[in-house]
């Protein structure tokens, strides 16, 4: 039985007891929410130390990590580093994106450490296998990239990134169109080079029963992936990206069919004003399961600043409706991020989700950030401090720069505004 299964026979899951109580919302609502494909669970029963979480409509925005080994550096302590510092800033899920090293003992690490949601994208690995074992991607096969699937769903993983839009009729119609940066999905890209070598169909869009299989047995949520997303502000809202989006939301109602929880993975490079377009689109064409937003980065000269850019644009995309944002970090388009840049993402990822969830309505969000107000109002530093997405580096700047009296700061001092007319609105 999967998540979805469960909710469609009425059946209330412990998993979905956890989720219910974490986000205040009555769990009976939430079980029909999973049974109509609005919300899911990715929960491997494999994945013992999982602690549950929604995404999806009527949930809070959530924020995706990510994390792993390249072919140029490959130390797995650094990765669990950075799984920690992930989850310690409040990343809601992260995914295992290596492609460096032992790469199954990088995951099964990963797995057996964290407790969030883990995610990856099996044809990754497969490719590097195959380069490893052949020496070309050309000689990838469609057993080998299912082999993959199954190991790492035996794992514990709980979503699965699969590039299964991206079809011959779509690589036409990119083609046939043009843009600026062609792909810039690495899945995407490996699958192209085999397509386009062999002349043959996507297998995963292919085979995609087979895929269902395995999903279904293990109830691995199906992050459908955006393999022909934008890579630039110019390419946003093409031709190619929305044939793709359709035939996801084709490929959601066929999941659906076999009881297999599905996630739509989004752009990308979206200006401003197209991302509220974007979302609209994606509800509509895929039945309203949970949207997956990269971002969107709203600029691509923000490199250093990336996650700024990201931050801007997940913001919009979370209030239209996007239910999970997955961070940039400040080296991206540059270089592997340190547990640094990790951490950095995370938190303003979060502060983008936040963001999101005021301008939703959100009564916990609104009621969080008016106890900040009040605490604000009375002076109350510690509390704050601990309001903050960032207690740290608020308790940090805090400690670092003491004001001469203790209930003001360095910024305005004695001539606090608070504090001059604090007696007068008392009174």
């Amino acid at each position: 039985m999967t998540q979805l299964s469960n909710a469609r026979a009425g059946v209330i899951t412990p998993e979905m007891r956890t989720v219910a109580g974490k986000e205040q919302v009555d769990v009976a609502l939430l079980m029909e929410q999973i049974a109509n494909g609005r919300v899911v669970i990715p929960a491997n029963g494999r994945h013992d130390r999982l602690i549950p979480c929604g995404i999806g409509e009527g949930l809070f925005v959530k924020v995706n990590a990510n994390i792993g080994t390249s072919s140029d550096r490959a130390i797995l302590e650094d990765e669990l580093e950075k799984l920690r510092v992930s989850i310690g800033a409040g990343a809601d899920a992260v995914m295992d994106l290596s492609t460096g090293g032992d790469i199954d003992a990088c995951r099964r690490a990963i797995l057996e450490e964290a407790t969030v949601p883990i995610g990856t994208v099996p044809v990754y690995q497969a490719v590097i296998e195959t380069v490893e074992e052949t020496g070309a991607l050309i000689h990838l096969t469609v057993d080998k990239i299912f082999k993959v699937i199954e190991r790492q769903a035996e794992d514990g993983v709980d979503f699965i990134t699969v590039h299964c839009g991206l079809t011959r009729s779509a690589l036409e119609m990119l083609r046939k169109q043009g843009r600026v940066t062609d792909i810039v999905s690495r899945g995407g890209a490996f699958l192209t080079t085999w397509m386009l070598h062999h002349d043959r169909e996507n297998p995963l869009y292919e085979n995609y029963d087979r895929l269902l299989s395995i999903a279904k047995k293990y109830d691995i949520t199906l992050s459908l992936g955006d393999g022909l997303r934008p890579g630039c502000i110019a390419d946003a809202t093409d031709r190619a990206q929305i044939h793709e989006l359709m035939t996801l939301g084709h490929l959601t109602q066929l999941a659906w069919d076999e009881d297999v929880q599905v996630m739509i993975e989004g752009p990308g490079h979206v200006p401003l004003d197209q991302i509220e377009a974007n979302v609209i689109l994606q509800k509509k064409l895929c039945h309203h399961a949970p949207f997956y937003v990269l971002g969107p980065l709203v600029t691509d000269i923000a490199a250093g600043y990336d996650h700024v850019a990201c931050a801007i644009g997940g913001a919009l995309a979370g209030a239209a409706g996007a239910d999970f944002l997955c961070y940039v970090t400040p080296s991206e388009h540059l270089c592997l991020p340190d547990v640094s840049d990790v951490r950095e993402g995370v938190v303003v990822t979060r502060i983008a989700a936040h963001a999101a969830d005021i301008a939703r309505g959100h009564k916990l969000a609104l009621a969080r950030d008016r106890q900040m107000s009040l605490a604000r109002k009375n002076l109350d530093w510690e509390t704050q401090i601990k309001l903050a997405i960032d207690p740290e580096k608020a308790k940090r700047y805090r400690e670092q720069n003491p004001p001469a009296e203790n209930d003001v700061c360095t910024m305005c001092g004695k001539y606090c505004a608070i504090k001059q007319v604090q007696e007068y609105f008392r009174e």
